[in-house]
């Protein structure tokens, strides 16, 4: 172990994940050996911990047992509505262990509740790195903002998603398995990979680094403000084995440049330096209000984007790396392809071709 090592605690609502892993999985047992894969890659698991009333989870008591997992027993009343009891007990446990060892750099929580929400920003008041592990389709859309990172259990290596099941009121009795906990989670559901534009969330972190960063943009940093922006994000959801193989395709497609970094394996990151592409991009722009201006007269700077990417679907400013497309608007301006006037009746621009011809 060396000290850069993250030192692990792993706190599991297993009553949340279990049962949500049943429903989306048809009826299949949660493994927590993913979760265990997934997190060996991130540092050094020390504390395991897993909260239910295990009388309902007689098999998976095993199957814990084996990869050294902590059975914290939560008894739960019978005939009445259940809440799920582990709840509090797992945050105040969490608490206690922040103060207690403060070598612990990283906390797991295993739910898609939003009630572990207030614990994720405790936690990171106190310094400390929170991940989120949850089942895609009962995570409340609140918790994975909140997290530093969030992993969906459908989408971790060894995971075969099956169909959701139609649920009713007879599949939800006790007879079937441990009924699912009563809880206020919102479960809005979370963007999948491919509704994602994966060049444009890189360039515009990128972008966004460059103006901020006094230093080059190093593919560590670019992943860490990545992961800052969108827990969720993952490149293997995107079909990349990791990172850099991500960063390589974005290089060969001319998206971004890769210059050998100061550490082996971490290369800079930075937009390409070919002037001929961003004139095209500026003559793009030049043409299109050419064409509006001679259809209803000079176009207002607001739409104008989407009227270029009527021309050229995978057009972004981002690429070129400016902030917005108001800036892109203005570096067009200052060479030449267009004219912008304020028009503060409108509260906007307007636009003229300049006198720069592609």
């Amino acid at each position: 172990m060396t000290p850069d090592d993250e030192r692990i605690a792993v706190f599991l609502d297993y009553e949340n994940l279990a049962i949500g892993a049943r429903e989306t999985l048809g009826n299949a047992l949660f493994d927590f050996r993913p979760i265990a894969d997934a997190l060996a890659e991130r540092g050094r698991v020390v504390v395991r911990r897993a909260y239910a009333d295990w009388s309902y989870f007689e098999e998976d008591r095993r199957m814990l047992t084996r990869h050294q997992v902590e059975l914290i027993e939560i008894p739960q009343k019978m005939g009445v509505v259940r809440k799920n009891a582990a709840d509090i007990k797992m945050a105040v446990d969490a608490v206690e262990l922040c103060f207690e060892r403060d070598y612990i750099t990283t906390f797991v929580l295993g739910t898609g509740d939003s009630d572990f929400t207030p614990l994720v920003h405790k936690l990171r008041e106190l310094n400390r790195r929170v991940i989120g592990v949850g089942i895609e389709a009962s995570t409340s859309g609140l918790l994975p903002p909140a997290c530093d990172e969030f992993l969906f259990y459908e989408r971790l290596e060894g995971i075969e998603p099956a169909p959701p099941r139609r649920r009713t009121s007879r599949s939800r009795t006790r007879a079937a398995a441990a009924e699912p906990p009563e809880t206020t989670a919102e479960t809005t559901p979370v963007a999948a990979p491919d509704d994602v534009d994966l060049g444009v969330l890189v360039t515009q972190t990128l972008s966004g680094l460059e103006r901020s960063s006094s230093g080059p943009v190093l593919a560590s940093m670019l992943k860490r403000t990545i992961l800052r922006k969108d827990p969720t994000f993952n490149e293997a959801n995107f079909g990349f084995r990791g990172f850099g193989e991500l960063l390589r395709n974005l290089a060969d497609r001319g998206v971004v440049e890769l210059t050998e970094g100061s550490a082996k394996g971490d290369p800079e990151v930075s937009f390409p330096t070919n002037a001929d592409d961003e004139d095209a991009a500026f003559g793009l722009l030049r043409s299109t209000v050419e064409r509006l201006a001679a259809k209803s007269g000079p176009p207002h700077l607001s739409g104008l984007k989407t009227q270029m990417r009527k021309e050229q679907a995978d057009f972004s400013e981002k690429r070129f790396g400016y902030g917005g497309f108001l800036q892109f608007a203005k570096a067009a301006r200052t060479r030449g392809f267009i004219e912008m006037d304020r028009d503060d009746d409108a509260d906007d621009y307007v636009l003229r071709p300049g006198t720069t011809e592609t």
